[in-house]
């Protein structure tokens, strides 16, 4: 990683008001850009620590979706959904670089990153899926209650579930440091917190489908984290593509090991670049 390479942020127009983004490059990009996706209800922000290393040759953007981070927010009805978040990522694209582009999404990014395919096809190079959210009927079911909004009162009791399910799932080398940034990025949107989760889980079956419908070559990263049977499913959909399981990372490793997730991201981009 080269030390010239800075984060930086600013805003982009887009449907429902201005869209937050972070962006990292060389002084000469070389290759073509690659979009991360962050999962709900998170931000870019989860792409700090490993956005520097993904930018040592091309431009790097991670996003925050509408009602995310400090993006602004859509309307309360209808609902937002999966088709809404790809088009803001495409109104941030558009904005700050030329395509085509790689997509690099994790959880509902792996939905938002297929579907943005589906709207701009020959915009998309190739998918990175941190995870694939191929949830069966019987277990949607008792996704959506666990992911109800919890109301706010005096106790906290909300504050006090978050915290205890981010511990719950932190994976190895996420610190309690990480663990407090994530838990920030969740209080953002206020009431309207668990949006991303029904978009995502309303979304599956489209993105079943979808996922089994494309071209892109596809890589999904499966670390032991809450999807990680479920990813398992893709090998089963995917029509041009592999699955890699990461059994020692789990929630956190873009942060706890940057460099060895970018590596892995890379190599597969590059490959992917050689063969187009």
């Amino acid at each position: 990683m080269s030390e010239s390479i800075r984060t930086r942020r600013g805003f982009a127009d887009g449907e429902y008001g201005q869209i937050h983004y972070r962006i990292a490059a060389p002084n000469a990009p070389v290759k073509p850009p690659l979009i991360c996706l962050h999962m709900s209800p998170k931000s870019g922000r989860s792409y700090d620590d490993v956005l520097p290393w993904l930018a040592t040759e091309r431009v790097v953007i991670a996003p925050d979706y509408p009602g995310h981070g400090e993006s602004d927010k859509p309307p309360a009805e209808p609902e937002v959904t999966i088709a809404d978040f790809a088009r803001s990522v495409w109104h941030c694209v558009d904005a700050l670089c030329k395509g085509p582009v790689h997509m690099l999404g994790c959880h509902t990014g792996s939905m938002v990153a297929v579907e943005a395919a589906r709207q701009r096809s020959d915009d998309v190079m190739s998918i990175v899926s941190i995870s694939a959210p191929l949830f069966t009927h019987q277990e949607l079911e008792p996704l959506t209650a666990f992911f109800e909004p919890i109301p706010i009162d005096e106790e906290g009791r909300r504050f006090d579930i978050m915290w205890q399910r981010i511990l719950e799932h932190r994976g190895p080398g996420m610190t309690l440091e990480m663990a407090a940034d994530s838990f920030a990025e969740n209080l953002r949107a206020g009431d309207d917190y668990e949006w991303g989760h029904r978009a995502a889980f309303a979304h599956v079956p489209e993105y079943r489908r979808d996922l089994a419908d494309i071209e892109q070559p596809v890589f999904v990263m499966n670390p032991a984290d809450d999807c990680y049977a479920a990813s398992k499913r893709a090998d089963a959909v995917l029509k041009n593509g592999r699955r890699t399981d990461y059994p020692d990372w789990g929630h956190g490793f873009l942060n706890a090991y940057p460099e060895q997730a970018a590596r892995e991201i890379l190599n597969f981009l590059e490959q992917c670049e050689r063969n187009d």
